[in-house]
């Protein structure tokens, strides 16, 4: 007799919203359908060069380091997770990384043997002695390709060695945007940026006009480039736990609009410092007054009524470009 050809069974992606519940009316488990974004930590692969926690603890102990908020430091320890990771970030061969905040070395490692060069930029002094040592004694292979800078990454105004096409890291969250910003700005051969930072500034600087989280980091974000989320990344792999969510984010470089960055920028920030407001109001102080605002929201064509969240990135340009209302004419 000829059996009927079997049903693939259905799996589990291995994301934790596949995670198996009880099935009805049985004892055994059932996996969900996937939904939602993907969880970098999966099964384990193998770590050969990459630091795991007893490395990373061990690390941190020669060092006599005990992580700070100050410095934003939660340092990743899952391998799985930097090798998801480093697929994520999607790099050439021929890329030159710059990642911010590298910390003990474990998204370092990841990184050099899938692009042409790593710079580093490390504000912490004993971290970023000790990066070339890690790299030297666990991937000496590829020890050749990194840089390491003692910079505040906020402060930097040039990176040694040849231009970086790409932004891959784990920034410190407190000063994440801004850091993000700063480099987008001061290098324009950036070509994509992977930043891991905490979910909800994730949320904000993907987010559309009109939605909940839209804001100054969506819009000043969308002057560079298109932006999306990319993950979800979970808190037991980073040493110290952190106490709120992380998220990737993937931006690629596109033309910024047509326009100042800086008058654009201005405009940004005022129409959002009293988001509740309409833009004739909220923009008073940035114009001169309530009348003169609502002259060059009307000539930029946006109706005056209209609150900054629902304006793009391109409305924003545009309305900067606006010609100033002299004293008499308000």
């Amino acid at each position: 007799m000829t059996r009927p050809p079997r049903r693939p069974r259905s799996r589990p992606c291995g994301r934790r919203c596949c995670t198996p519940v009880p099935a009805r009316g049985s004892g055994r488990t059932a996996a969900p359908a996937c939904s939602g974004e993907p969880d970098l930590s999966d099964t384990p692969e193998r770590a050969d060069a990459l630091l795991g926690p007893a490395a990373i603890r061990e690390l941190a102990q020669q060092l006599d380091l005990r992580p700070t908020k100050t410095l934003g430091q939660n340092f990743l320890h899952d391998a799985n997770t930097i090798r998801k990771i480093v697929r994520t970030a999607d790099l050439q061969d021929d890329d030159v990384v710059c990642e911010v905040g590298p910390g003990l070395g474990s998204l370092t490692l990841g990184l050099l043997p899938a692009c042409a060069h790593v710079t580093a930029v490390e504000i912490d002094p004993r971290l970023a002695d000790q990066l070339p040592v890690t790299v030297a004694q666990r991937a000496p292979d590829v020890a050749g390709r990194l840089t390491v800078v003692t910079a505040d990454a906020l402060r930097v105004q040039e990176l040694p060695g040849p231009p970086p096409t790409a932004l891959v890291a784990n920034l410190p969250y407190n000063i994440a945007v801004p850091v993000l910003l700063h480099l987008l700005e001061l290098v324009p051969t950036i070509r994509t940026s992977l930043v891991l930072v905490q979910a909800e500034v994730a949320d904000r600087l993907a987010a559309a006009p009109g939605t909940p989280a839209y804001g100054v980091p969506s819009v000043k974000a969308a002057w560079y480039a298109d932006v999306r989320r990319a993950g979800n990344v979970p808190r037991p792999v980073f040493w110290p736990v952190p106490n709120v969510d992380s998220g990737l984010v993937a931006l690629t470089r596109r033309p910024a609009p047509d326009g100042d960055r800086a008058a654009t920028f201005a405009v940004i920030d005022a129409a959002f410092a009293t988001r509740r407001k309409g833009l004739r109001a909220a923009l008073a102080r940035w114009a001169g007054s309530p009348a003169a605002a609502e002259v060059r929201l009307r000539a930029a064509g946006i109706d005056p009524t209209t609150r900054g969240e629902q304006l793009s990135v391109t409305d924003f340009a545009r309305l900067a470009a606006t010609d100033p209302v002299t004293a008499e004419e308000r």
